[in-house]
């Protein structure tokens, strides 16, 4: 056998037996270590899932709990104005010209 032919031999040889070999270690190995880390972190993932929309719900009836309520009056009146403004000022802009909310001194 030439030299040349020898040497192609022993390189597919190689290339072969250390793909089947990768092959039987992804196959033994490391796919099946992957399916088990994937499996754990599904689990995890469902246990945490529960504890923290528990604890968001909890932390914010708290919250609620915990507002002063001249807190909820003052915010619910700068929402009022804040939308008879936006109101107002549509209304003027459809209508014609009409003073400026801006130009008006609120007593609230």
């Amino acid at each position: 056998m030439p030299l040349g032919w020898m040497l192609l031999a022993v390189a597919v040889t190689t290339a072969l037996t250390v793909l089947i070999v990768l092959a039987g270690f992804w196959a033994a190995v490391v796919k099946p270590f992957l399916n088990r880390k994937v499996d754990d972190i599904i689990e995890a993932a469902n246990r945490i899932e529960p504890g923290v929309k528990r604890g968001v719900r909890e932390g914010v009836e708290e919250t609620l709990r915990d507002i002063p309520e001249n807190t909820l009056k003052e915010s619910s009146r700068q929402f009022r104005r804040f939308g008879s403004g936006l109101f107002e000022n549509g209304l003027s802009s459809l209508l014609g010209d009409a003073p400026r909310s801006s130009d008006k001194k609120s007593d609230d």
